[in-house]
Protein backbone atom coordinates (compact mmCIF):
# COMPACT_ATOMS: atom_id res chain seq x y z
CA UNK A 1 0.00 0.00 0.00
CA UNK A 2 0.96 3.57 -0.96
CA UNK A 3 0.33 6.41 1.01
CA UNK A 4 0.46 9.92 -0.69
CA UNK A 5 1.34 13.54 1.40
CA UNK A 6 0.10 16.29 -0.47
CA UNK A 7 0.36 19.93 0.14
CA UNK A 8 -0.16 22.80 -2.31
CA UNK A 9 3.16 24.13 -1.52
CA UNK A 10 5.26 21.45 -2.86
CA UNK A 11 5.07 17.76 -4.74
CA UNK A 12 4.05 14.95 -3.43
CA UNK A 13 5.75 13.05 -0.98
CA UNK A 14 4.57 9.04 -1.99
CA UNK A 15 5.49 6.03 0.91
CA UNK A 16 5.00 2.75 1.65
CA UNK A 17 2.53 2.08 4.24
CA UNK A 18 4.46 0.68 6.76
CA UNK A 19 6.94 3.49 6.92
CA UNK A 20 4.35 6.28 6.03
CA UNK A 21 2.22 4.98 9.29
CA UNK A 22 5.56 5.53 11.28
CA UNK A 23 5.92 8.41 10.26
CA UNK A 24 2.31 9.76 10.94
CA UNK A 25 2.62 8.58 14.69
CA UNK A 26 5.84 10.60 15.23
CA UNK A 27 3.79 13.57 13.70
CA UNK A 28 1.40 12.95 16.43
CA UNK A 29 -1.74 11.69 14.26
CA UNK A 30 -3.54 8.08 14.27
CA UNK A 31 -1.61 5.77 12.18
CA UNK A 32 -4.56 3.24 11.81
CA UNK A 33 -7.02 6.53 10.26
CA UNK A 34 -6.48 6.17 6.33
CA UNK A 35 -6.70 10.23 5.87
CA UNK A 36 -5.03 12.77 7.90
CA UNK A 37 -4.42 16.73 7.60
CA UNK A 38 -1.66 18.44 9.38
CA UNK A 39 -3.07 21.71 9.32
CA UNK A 40 -1.18 25.05 9.19
CA UNK A 41 -1.41 25.34 13.58
CA UNK A 42 0.06 21.94 13.74
CA UNK A 43 2.89 22.06 11.35
CA UNK A 44 5.59 24.19 13.56
CA UNK A 45 4.93 21.11 16.05
CA UNK A 46 4.90 18.49 13.64
CA UNK A 47 8.02 19.48 12.39
CA UNK A 48 9.64 19.44 15.66
CA UNK A 49 8.44 16.45 16.26
CA UNK A 50 9.68 14.69 12.82
CA UNK A 51 13.20 16.74 13.42
CA UNK A 52 13.37 15.00 16.61
CA UNK A 53 13.10 11.66 14.97
CA UNK A 54 15.49 11.89 12.49
CA UNK A 55 18.13 13.46 15.12
CA UNK A 56 17.50 10.50 16.88
CA UNK A 57 17.98 7.83 14.05
CA UNK A 58 21.37 10.32 13.18
CA UNK A 59 22.21 9.28 16.76
CA UNK A 60 21.65 5.80 16.88
CA UNK A 61 23.23 5.23 13.33
CA UNK A 62 26.04 7.10 14.46
CA UNK A 63 26.49 5.13 17.54
CA UNK A 64 25.80 1.85 15.50
CA UNK A 65 28.45 2.26 13.15
CA UNK A 66 30.67 2.94 16.04
CA UNK A 67 30.27 -0.64 17.23
CA UNK A 68 30.15 -1.96 13.55
CA UNK A 69 34.04 -0.29 13.45
CA UNK A 70 35.03 -2.35 16.28
CA UNK A 71 33.87 -5.76 14.76
CA UNK A 72 34.45 -6.40 11.15
CA UNK A 73 32.17 -4.63 8.88
CA UNK A 74 29.46 -7.26 6.53
CA UNK A 75 30.19 -6.08 3.31
CA UNK A 76 26.52 -6.76 2.31
CA UNK A 77 25.49 -4.03 4.43
CA UNK A 78 27.42 -1.45 2.94
CA UNK A 79 26.44 0.75 -0.39
CA UNK A 80 23.20 -0.23 -2.02
CA UNK A 81 22.70 -3.18 -0.15
CA UNK A 82 22.64 -0.95 2.77
CA UNK A 83 19.64 -0.66 4.88
CA UNK A 84 17.37 2.90 4.39
CA UNK A 85 17.63 4.50 7.93
CA UNK A 86 14.26 6.19 9.03
CA UNK A 87 16.51 9.98 9.03
CA UNK A 88 16.45 9.00 5.29
CA UNK A 89 12.93 8.24 4.46
CA UNK A 90 11.58 10.97 6.72
CA UNK A 91 13.60 13.62 4.95
CA UNK A 92 10.70 14.68 1.83
CA UNK A 93 7.88 14.56 4.35
CA UNK A 94 10.11 17.59 6.39
CA UNK A 95 10.64 19.18 3.14
CA UNK A 96 7.18 19.30 2.20
CA UNK A 97 6.04 20.15 6.14
CA UNK A 98 9.09 23.21 5.73
CA UNK A 99 7.43 24.34 2.57
CA UNK A 100 4.03 24.00 4.05
CA UNK A 101 4.71 26.09 6.75
CA UNK A 102 6.39 28.56 5.02
CA UNK A 103 3.11 29.10 2.15
CA UNK A 104 0.83 28.67 4.82
CA UNK A 105 -1.18 25.55 3.89
CA UNK A 106 -1.83 21.70 5.19
CA UNK A 107 -0.59 18.84 4.52
CA UNK A 108 -2.85 15.93 3.87
CA UNK A 109 -3.18 12.11 2.87
CA UNK A 110 -5.23 9.75 1.85
CA UNK A 111 -7.40 11.94 0.02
Amino acid sequence: MLITFKSAAGADVIMFGDIAKKLVAILGKDPQDGKGIVTVEQLPDAIARLRAAIDEDKARQAGHAQDEDEDEPDPERRGMAAPVSLAQRAWPLLDLLQLSQKEGVPVVWGV
